[in-house]
């Protein structure tokens, strides 16, 4: 089944027609800036702009960089924390704007239910956990192949630090304060192996747009955990919404087969 997954992004908004049950997509992806205010009508708009250069008939998957439950977002957006969303339905807004019924999710459990589905995590089992790397850090939480929904780790404090994860070791920190593969690879072997203490995964899988780059700073990550480069990297967010989208009558948690 062919169906459209939007990814919202901090910066940008992209989408794609996807064939669910290969994970390829069918279309060329599209891209739109996100609004610098990034409030809800300006975000909700661009969608709309967005799925009618598709010409698309159809439901609509969407993975939000926030906290969702049952469609409604509710934490600030990204680890820019843009004010104005707690409450906000968005899959009802989305829907009113397009016409489309629209499935929304957290970024990272979509994009991470594509990496299951399709990507790194395909034959794992047990306790798995992908991170995906970029503007700030988002997580999944896998048990036996079932996603633990709006696993928010790039929240959690270090112990050593004053700030959260994603505060101190995001790609965009590595970025802003110009740091080498070398310190910016400790910052996230510190946090690996905080995470490892406390939940002790079988497999960690690190994904985000960085991933591309894994050999530069993988290998400074020392964990007892297999430790993956993520395979879809920046399309997994829109493969992932669309997956979402498959069922709209019961959207979380989703589990895979296996």
């Amino acid at each position: 089944m062919e169906l459209l997954g939007i990814d919202i992004g901090g910066s940008g908004i992209k989408g794609a027609i996807v064939n669910a049950a290969t994970g390829e997509l069918v279309t060329e992806r599209l891209r739109a800036p996100s609004p610098a205010t990034f409030q809800p009508d300006d975000v909700v708009a661009t969608v709309a702009d967005l799925v009618k250069q598709f010409g698309y008939n159809g439901p609509i998957g969407v993975g939000f960089p926030a906290v969702v439950m049952r469609g409604q977002v509710m934490t600030p957006p990204t680890a820019l924390a843009f004010p104005g969303w707690e409450g906000v339905n968005l899959a009802e807004r989305i829907s009113a704007a397009t016409g489309h019924a629209t499935t929304v999710g957290n970024d990272a459990d979509v994009a991470c239910l594509a990496e299951m589905h399709f990507g790194a995590g395909k034959d794992e089992r047990g306790v798995v956990m992908v991170f995906t790397i970029g503007t700030g850090i988002g997580s999944a939480l896998f048990i036996d192949r079932h996603l633990v929904p709006n696993f928010e780790l790039g929240r959690v404090f270090l112990r050593d630090s004053k700030k959260t994860a994603e505060q101190w070791a995001s790609d965009r920190v590595r970025e802003q304060d110009g740091l080498g593969w070398k310190e910016w690879g400790g910052r996230l072997n510190q946090y690996f192996q905080h995470i490892e203490l406390l939940f002790w995964p079988d497999v960690i899988i690190v994904g985000g747009g960085v991933s591309k780059k894994h050999e530069k700073f993988l290998p400074l990550i020392q964990v007892k955990a297999k430790l993956l480069p993520a395979a879809f990297r920046n399309e997994a967010g829109i493969v992932g919404a669309a997956m979402a989208a498959l069922d709209m009558h019961s959207p979380q948690p989703w589990e895979l087969p296996g």
